[in-house]
């Protein structure tokens, strides 16, 4: 086999490397890197690069020094919310080698004594803080990448406000280097000010009494999102996401998202997990980008399209779920066509007229064709009875390999 051409040389805040990371840095024709990183390096015979701009470039410039001698110089262990992960969707394997240091989260476990295995291992650099939202329960602990100086407050401000501003936090600055030090305090407690730029975070969880804390198990309280009243209930919600099923890393279409409950739901219950949501309503796709943030997925995309033709082009999905534009004709078709073999498609109807197409779906392409019925208690003047929500019909189908209309 032809030796990789392109070497990834994890680097800490000493400077410090390996005998075979300092032999192929010396031995690179190109090194590609921060000034930060070049500094840390000490020196090195071949043309230092800085990353261009936009970053996404970067990727058809190494493409294009194949064969060349490269090394990249990266923060720690490039393959841990790192370049690494980002090149290995653009290169192929056989074409690189990396050489890792310790990573921020061991580093940062190592000084706080916390056991790894039992950390929640976050990216908030380049991500909205409100990610830290999909992960609040007391007891948790949490070790994230930052942006720069200003996210641990940004991230203390986020805790207090959700109800756990009794959190500890620490900000670990430059660790490993000269400039090394630990800052301690409370969410609640921590001030304003900016923090050196190059941090980790660490959070140990705690909540104030009445704090909402939501599981990520599907079928979250009504009340934790923003509605204007038109979405899956609470019951409902739960069903469909058993059927749904998600998994880790797969796509979901969410067609018809209005408050975006599915798709957030789905996100949650799955690491990696993804959703793209299709609103055509303005208002309802800004709740539900609302509602994205407060429940920690800030990575649901919503489209300004309906069903079916904003459903082309888009992303093969792993599962469908159609909660509108059921009616419209050549919605249930394109979707069938677009879902892989052992994919999931669920769709809910409450109208007669959306009954009337699930009916035929059935009777076309197969699966469980069922009607939820929920009733809530609920007060009859001084009493209490049970008040009936509108039945779900709701239709499901694991598409098999060689399933045909």
């Amino acid at each position: 086999m032809t030796p990789p051409w392109l070497t990834l040389i994890g680097i800490g805040e000493d400077g410090a490397l390996g005998p075979a990371a300092r032999e192929a840095l010396n031995a690179a024709a190109v090194v590609y890197g921060s000034p930060r990183h070049f500094e840390l390096a000490g020196g090195f015979p071949g043309e230092a690069r800085s990353w261009p701009s936009p970053f996404s470039r970067v990727y058809e410039t190494l493409k294009a020094l194949e064969g060349t001698s490269t090394a990249v110089l990266a923060t720690g262990d490039p393959q841990w919310y790192g370049i690494g992960a980002s090149l290995a969707r653009h290169l192929p394997p056989e074409s690189m080698r990396v050489l890792p240091s310790p990573s921020a989260f061991q580093l940062a476990a190592a000084r706080l004594h916390w056991p790894l295995q039992d950390v929640e291992c976050l990216s908030i650099h380049g991500r909205p803080v409100e990610t830290l939202n999909g992960f609040l329960h007391p007891g948790r602990r949490i070790i994230a990448l930052t942006s720069n100086g200003e996210t641990p407050a940004q991230a203390a401000t986020l805790l207090t406000r959700a109800g756990f501003g009794p959190s500890r936090l620490w900000v670990l600055e430059h660790m490993g280097g000269e400039h090394e030090q630990v800052l301690e305090g409370t969410a609640e407690s921590w001030p304003a000010a900016r923090t050196a730029d190059f941090n980790t975070l660490a959070i140990e969880l705690a909540a104030k009494p009445g704090a909402a804390i939501f599981s990520r198990t599907p079928g979250l309280p009504d009340e934790a999102f923003r509605h204007d009243g038109k979405m899956t209930k609470r019951e409902v919600r739960a069903v469909t996401l058993a059927a749904l099923s998600p998994r880790p890393g797969e796509l979901l279409w969410d067609v018809g998202s209005g408050s975006g409950s599915i798709g957030i739901e789905w996100m949650r219950a799955a690491s990696g997990a993804k959703a793209i949501g299709l609103e055509p309503h303005a208002e309802r796709r800004a709740v539900a980008a609302e509602n994205a943030l407060a429940l920690g997925t800030p990575g649901l995309e919503l489209r300004n399209s309906a069903a079916p033709e904003g459903l082309e082009g888009l992303p093969a999905p792993d599962a469908i779920f159609i909660g509108g534009g059921l009616t419209s004709e050549g919605t249930v078709e394109t979707c069938f066509n677009a879902l892989r073999s052992g994919g999931r498609l669920v769709a809910n109807a409450v109208t007669l007229e959306g009954e009337a197409v699930l009916l035929k779906a059935w009777q076309t392409y197969g699966g469980d064709l069922s009607r939820i019925s929920v009733q809530r208690a609920d007060p009859v003047g001084g009493l209490t009875g049970w008040r009936p929500m509108m039945p779900v019909t709701q239709w499901v189908l694991i598409k098999k390999d060689t399933q045909t209309p």
